[in-house]
């Protein structure tokens, strides 16, 4: 079972909770892993001691125009859906756009000049981390400056685990845009965490009607509860939206975390709440199968 913990906005929690439920599940004796998908500020391997196992360099596909070779038909022009090519035929002039281009080698395949010559860039790197006797961790970090997160996220989903797991857990990119899609797009269940403030309730909105037109199932942590306001409840209650678990607005809950530690692992309530959010996705587990 594939499960993303996913969030409309930053900082609501959202490692937290892909961290303690990796934890609880863990030990309910499940085989369970946990790949760091937020490539671009990865850390949820910062609460573990695990080691190195291994490590791949991620590449995208990058043409380079040559502008003296170039007959300027326009063909590439024609392909590229991303509009990342630069064309001026009346000053014969060309140059790509890198931070537009996706990488889908389109141009290379229309030109038939001789005048795109096939490279790649490095998007940045998948690692993998044996922890308690098992590869079980992972996580990309995109190279620093690359324009999209989006090929490394996909690399990371395909290559994080040599081996299959139970229960594989996604910590997703937040927001609503292209990263948090290609995450949630092949999981089976997204868990979406929150805060109840007005904040909060709009970007879970937004991350709510998203799955809606995915067709994805979900439910809803609220994390920080007592924080703010009902509305984040009321809005759940009226649609019918399942809320999975709370977590309360805590100063121990806070500094464990800010210490780095596996909080479920060192407070007693919040071992409750992760361990029946384990058992509630174990049992929507079994009765999807």
């Amino acid at each position: 079972m594939k499960i993303a913990v996913a969030s409309g906005k930053g900082g609501t929690g959202k490692t937290f909770v892909a961290v303690n439920l990796f934890h609880s599940l863990k030990n309910k004796g499940k085989c369970v892993a946990l790949a760091d998908c937020d490539v671009e500020v990865p850390n949820a391997l910062a609460f573990f001691e695990a080691d190195l196992c291994n490590e791949i360099e991620v590449t995208e596909f990058r043409p380079i125009i040559h502008n003296d070779q170039c007959v300027f038909c326009g063909k590439c022009v024609e392909y590229c859906e991303y509009h990342a090519i630069f064309y001026m035929p009346s000053s014969r002039y060309i140059r790509l756009l890198n931070d537009l281009c996706h990488g889908c080698a389109a141009c290379s395949a229309a030109c038939e000049s001789g005048a795109i010559e096939n490279s790649s860039t490095v998007v940045g790197t998948v690692s993998s981390y044996k922890y308690q006797n098992s590869v079980c961790l992972a996580e990309g970090r995109m190279t620093t400056g690359h324009p999209s997160p989006v090929p490394l996220i996909k690399a990371t989903m395909k290559n994080a685990f040599q081996d299959q797991s139970e229960y594989e857990l996604y910590d997703s990119p937040p927001g609503t845009s292209c990263p948090f899609i290609q995450t949630v797009a092949k999981s089976d269940f997204v868990i979406l965490v929150t805060e109840p403030t007005p904040f909060g309730l709009s970007d879970l909105k937004q991350a709510i009607d998203t799955l809606l037109t995915m067709g994805k199932a979900f439910g809803v942590v609220i994390n920080r509860a007592g924080l703010g306001d009902r509305e984040v409840y009321d809005y759940l209650e009226r649609n019918g939206y399942t809320l999975l678990a709370e977590i309360p607005f805590e100063e121990e809950i806070a500094r464990l975390y800010s210490e780095g530690k596996v909080v479920s692992e060192h407070h007693e309530g919040a071992n409750r709440v992760f361990h029946s959010l384990a058992d509630k996705l174990i049992a929507y587990g079994n009765s999807s199968n």
